[in-house]
């Protein structure tokens, strides 16, 4: 498929021609993740890009609040047109602003909040800058998340992210110095042989004893998905 054209999914699509970054794996596992079972009213989508997560959270939930932040402008105008053409549209909104602008302004807090954060730090950038703002951490430091994070969160909410594994200890020291704690982790695996790649993180102000740990496995062989993952996207994916 020319990654230029609307991504169809189930139920909604989204057009990426106009955003650094394409739909990928990492955004569509967190919009599928993510729990909704505490029945959110509210939910924050930071980074939002393309939209896809804040749309597939409109698909699955019934929050009346659907927020996401964006800060690249051509990203910025490509999820308002996504959300305009979506069926939810009455419950999405786009705001055009940076994470520490947004937090400024905004005194309400979400039930449910979910980024797919830049995590590319290495030295090397590309020449493209939206693709890097997109892709590199210095664009939202993970600390700079989890702050901003722990003002808008409401007491009883969760936080559900996706992260590179190599960053899972750093990561949980930032959060648990906003006192943000784990509640639930799933390890990402490309297929069974291969090393632990990516972790769907769930936290909240209210701190369990054991975490909730498991682990997710995508294919058994090339494009050969697995039960579990299959369960996970099947109401999206079309060929799912």
């Amino acid at each position: 498929m020319n990654p230029e054209r609307a991504f169809k999914f189930k139920a909604f699509s989204v057009a990426q021609d106009r955003c650094a970054m394409k739909i990928g794996t990492d955004g569509v596992l967190l919009g599928a993740w993510a729990s909704i079972s505490q029945n959110p009213f509210s939910v924050l989508d930071i980074g939002a890009g393309t939209g896809v997560i804040a749309l597939m959270l409109a698909q699955r939930s019934n929050a009346e609040i659907i927020d996401a932040i964006e800060i690249e402008a051509n990203a910025y105008e490509q999820c308002v047109d996504n959300f305009e053409a979506s069926d939810w549209n009455d419950r999405l909104f786009c705001y055009h602003a940076s994470l520490d602008e947004f937090a400024a302004e905004i005194e309400d807090t979400y039930d449910l909040i979910v980024s797919n954060p830049p995590f590319y730090e290495e030295n090397y950038k590309s020449k493209n800058t939206s693709r890097n703002q997109a892709r590199f951490t210095d664009a939202l430091p993970f600390q700079e998340l989890l702050k901003h994070t722990s003002q808008l969160l409401s007491e009883e909410g969760i936080f559900c992210t996706i992260i590179p594994f190599k960053h899972f200890d750093a990561f949980l020291a930032f959060a648990e110095s906003e006192q943000l704690h784990l509640q639930k982790v799933t390890f990402v695996k490309g297929n069974k042989d291969s090393p632990i790649k990516r972790c769907l993180l769930q936290f909240g102000f209210t701190s369990e004893q054991t975490p909730e740990k498991d682990e997710l496995t995508i294919e058994t062989k090339r494009h050969q998905y697995t039960q579990a993952y299959k369960k996970l996207v099947q109401d999206f994916y079309l060929k799912m």
